[in-house]
């Protein structure tokens, strides 16, 4: 028997079109989704980014949803965080079709609670997997009072938002390149930082490179993480004398930053940014006892800025649905991960990057030094990115690393961190963890000193591919 098994994640559902998600395993999760949450005879969200398959999936969820009794709201064509925006502004559970940064044969599912709570395997998402798998054997049985559906461009009232919550009216004039990738970038850019959504006009020259919506990522993949998917920006704001280049992945939610000399600004320098910007904020309002999420694979440099703010810095595992139950938890004002994504309280602790890129501009906007400088400050540490590995056994490798470091310090969070000794100079440390949504192994490691980098990340990786 066919079961959807595969292609739900730890805190997502994503797979090949056609064949691992199709519109009627789509119906079938909609349907287990509406039962989980209790939704017959409430509202539920729904939007899509510009793949090909997503109009259709949007189709199939509505049906299902609709059959188990749900009003939903489709808002067409979206960012995520977007979508996030509408389930935090209407109080609605959402669904939000993208495959993010994966190729275009693939599409997927994010699924947040009412006020963009997320879903995960621990959270929900194993039952919703176990009601989708019964409708895909049994059918789906409509209830008495179906649901009905209707449509609502919530583009307005988002870019308006974001305006509101980062003010960018008084910053020094910046030119501006973004890298939409054909993504949903496309779209949202010029309603948020042009006019598109009948805003005032920003001290911002934006000069777009791949707005065209188009699934097929004719120009390349709408992944940020990969150096060669930002060569085209880079060479662009040199070509162009820019202070910023902004690149998007394909739903928009992430944002990587591009220095005026073409190099990238590390998330973890973006995450340090931000959070002393929030610090501030918050502090300027009276707040006490501030707290802020950081991921174990952020830059040691992320927790001294946090501490160095006044504020208390909490290390998280990675995932997008694991850090807003944080973020809830622990009533932080901001998360930020190694991967570009960056969790806001005021953004119904959800992730934006677009936010990020707007706090980046007004605190580099304010000041006058160029953004290579301005930025290195907040990165002043050696790291090796991350490096992934594909490999036969992922706990084998992990078990493997941990016997041969097993005299340095070693937590199993998230994967395994190993960290030099305490006292010892230099420092380092890495993780080493596989991926919550390809089969890899994941290696990241840093040190204030670049030759123990190097040697580290060497060591390692002779280990991983051994």
């Amino acid at each position: 028997m066919t079961t959807l098994n595969a292609i739900f994640k730890k805190y997502d559902i994503r797979g090949l079109v056609g064949t691992e998600i199709t519109p009627e395993k789509v119906a079938a999760i909609a349907a287990a989704f509406v039962d989980e949450l209790g939704l017959a005879g409430k509202s539920v969200v729904v939007g899509h980014d510009m793949r090909d398959s997503s109009v259709d999936f949007v189709d199939a969820f509505i049906e299902g949803a609709t059959a188990r009794g749900a009003d939903v709201i489709n808002l067409g064509l979206c960012s995520t965080d977007e979508c996030y925006f509408a389930s935090g502004h209407l109080d609605a559970a959402a669904a939000m079709f993208t495959a993010s940064h994966n190729p275009s044969s693939y599409n997927g599912i994010k699924l947040s609670r009412a006020g963009a709570r997320g879903i995960s395997m621990e959270t929900g998402l194993s039952e919703i997997l176990a009601g989708a798998n019964k409708y895909l054997a049994s059918g789906i049985k409509e209830v008495a009072e179906p649901g009905y559906a209707s449509e609502h461009d919530i583009m307005g009232e988002y870019a308006a938002n974001l305006r509101e919550l980062v003010s960018l009216t008084e910053i020094r004039p910046l030119k501006v390149v973004v890298d939409a990738a054909n993504g949903m970038g496309g779209l949202t850019i010029p309603s948020v930082l042009g006019t598109d959504a009948g805003l005032s006009e920003l001290p911002l020259e934006i000069i777009p490179m791949y707005f065209e919506l188009d699934g097929t990522f004719p120009n390349h993949e709408a992944n940020p993480l990969d150096p060669k998917n930002l060569v085209d920006l880079q060479k662009r704001v040199i070509k162009e004398g820019a202070d910023i280049g902004l690149a998007f992945d394909g739903d928009a939610d992430r944002c990587f930053v591009i220095d005026e000399k073409g190099n990238p600004v590390s998330p973890s320098a973006v995450a340090a940014i931000v959070a002393v910007s929030e610090i501030a904020r918050a502090k300027a309002l009276g707040e006490a006892n501030i707290h802020i999420l950081h991921n174990l694979l952020t830059s040691r440099a992320v927790k001294e800025f946090i501490e160095a703010a006044g504020a208390t810095a909490t290390r998280t595992r990675v995932g997008h649905s694991l850090i807003k139950d944080e973020m809830a938890r622990t009533g932080a004002i901001f998360g930020g991960e190694h991967s570009a994504h960056y969790y806001f309280k005021e953004f119904f602790g959800a992730d934006n990057g677009m936010l990020a890129a707007m706090h980046v501009m007004r605190e580099f906007g304010s000041q006058e030094l160029p953004l290579s400088e301005f930025a290195a400050r907040f990165d002043p540490y050696f790291s090796s990115g991350e490096i992934n590995s594909t490999v036969a056994d992922a706990n084998a490798k992990i078990a493997q690393i941990k016997q041969e470091f097993q005299d340095s310090d070693i937590d199993e969070l998230d994967g395994i961190t190993v960290s030099s000794p305490a006292g010892q100079a230099p420092w380092w440390w890495f993780n080493v963890r596989s991926s919550n949504t390809e089969p890899l192994l994941r290696l990241n490691v840093e040190s204030e000193d670049k030759s123990s980098c190097d040697e580290i990340t060497s060591r390692v990786l002779a280990l991983i591919n051994s």
